[in-house]
């Protein structure tokens, strides 16, 4: 007895599992269907280290007012490798343009070394391949209008043709007159000015003899 019970609680007490497909089934989204994938844009390049820049500070120029003009705001830095040199005075703070100068210089040397892998280019296509998209479906909406609104055009046509067909049939169709006892506005009697096809023969006059 003791041993039927604990098979029974074993039983009871063991977990029971469901085995699942090995399969993962992704949600639909929404965003996926209507965009597309979106576009892995490639890493923005580093700048080189310090000890190949040459950096100089210079006096800015153009408009901006006394604190571009006579405060060396402007950054310029020379790759000391290559030769390139770049220059930024984008803004009023030297910090900034330090920056940025280092943004340019880094975006030169990657277009110098990767040619049409470079991340300048990637982008440039992508845009490329975005308003050749956009020019694209513009066109077709605008032809698909034009095929709406000839097909309309051609509806209307056809219909005014319909129509005026059979107004011309209804106009062509004879109506045969009705006999009538009228002839000449005389009912059951013959015309004015002639004889009667079918004249009632005269009684003879008999004259009374006196006795």
């Amino acid at each position: 007895m003791a041993a039927i019970i604990g098979t029974l609680a074993g039983r009871v007490t063991q977990p029971s599992y469901i085995t699942l497909p090995n399969v993962i089934v992704r949600p639909f989204s929404v965003f996926t269907v209507l965009f597309g994938k979106h576009t892995q844009l490639p890493p923005r390049p580093k700048p080189p280290p310090e000890s190949e820049i040459e950096e100089s500070f210079l006096k800015g120029s153009g408009p901006g007012g006394q604190k571009i003009n006579k405060t060396s705001s402007a950054v310029q830095l020379k790759h000391i490798p290559t030769g390139i040199v770049v220059k930024s005075q984008a803004t009023r703070s030297r910090t900034q343009n330090r920056n940025i100068a280092r943004e340019l210089l880094a975006q030169r040397l990657d277009e110098l070394y990767k040619g049409e892998n470079s991340r300048t280019n990637i982008v440039a296509e992508i845009k490329k391949k975005k308003q050749q998209s956009a020019a694209k479906k513009s066109r077709r909406k605008y032809r698909a209008l034009e095929l709406l609104k000839a097909g309309a055009i051609n509806e209307m046509q056809q219909s005014d043709k319909e129509w005026l067909d059979a107004a011309q049939d209804d106009g062509a169709q004879s109506v045969e007159p009705e006999e009538s006892g009228f002839d000449d506005g005389i009912p059951g009697g013959p015309a004015v000015g002639t004889a009667a096809s079918n004249p009632r023969p005269s009684s003879p006059v008999v004259a009374k003899q006196s006795p």
